[in-house]
């Protein structure tokens, strides 16, 4: 009995040891960026690009130094039970957090690559502290702040992952509550994505007040 104790406790050792070696590693870049005198680094993400239905949702997360969030990652690595822990964690460890959202007609207006980075302005100009550097997952926006797009940057940079599970979450819900309202969609288990159910709804039904016409091309319709 002891024996198999003492292996489940260095199992967990060494588990716990990989865990900080990754979290180390998606903490690089803030820490590179805070030898150059950079204190307030906004990660910047968003969630809903994708969809056909519903709003694109951006968040900006200031994440202070040395925060330990364990099982931090690209929102999309995660389940949606660990993704509302760790949204918990990180709103009660953060300096400073978000959401800036572009909806369904507005989209329609801009195209979503347009709309994305509107969104993320707006998340960035919500923050009640600001940032001194601004590291996004991808892109660039217009804003007089010191910036660096890193492509897959919710999976290489701790704050661009907080930010994407405060995205995720917040938009989650936002189409778990247009499921009450439009339900022939299934908008609570697909957040407007284009599953089959989905795509039988639309034929069947054509399309809700809130989908984007621009992404509805045939033969969807």
């Amino acid at each position: 009995m002891l024996k198999q104790d003492e292996k489940r406790m260095q199992k967990l050792a060494a588990k716990m040891e990989k865990e900080k070696a990754r979290l180390s590693q998606l903490w690089e870049k803030e820490e590179y960026l805070a030898k150059q005198g950079y204190l307030r680094i906004g990660g910047i993400d968003e969630a809903g690009r994708g969809p056909l239905a519903g709003p694109v949702v951006a968040a900006c997360v200031l994440l202070p130094q040395n925060c330990f969030l364990p099982g931090l990652n690209d929102s999309k690595k995660l389940s949606a039970v660990k993704r509302e822990k760790l949204e918990q964690m990180i709103k009660k460890e953060a300096i400073a957090w978000s959401v800036g959202l572009v909806n369904h007609k507005e989209i329609d207006c801009l195209n979503i690559y347009q709309a994305t980075r509107v969104a993320m302005r707006k998340a960035v100009r919500s923050l009640q502290i600001q940032p001194d550097y601004l590291l996004i997952d991808a892109l660039s926006i217009d804003i007089e702040l010191p910036q660096e797009g890193i492509v897959h940057g919710d999976s290489l940079s701790a704050s661009i992952a907080a930010a994407s599970i405060i995205a995720k979450t917040y938009r989650d819900r936002l189409m778990e509550l247009m499921d009450h309202f439009y339900p022939v969609y299934g908008f609570k288990e697909n957040k407007g994505y284009g599953t089959a159910r989905h795509l039988e709804a639309l034929r069947r039904y054509g399309a809700s007040p809130v989908h984007r016409k621009s992404f509805l091309h045939p033969p969807l319709l």
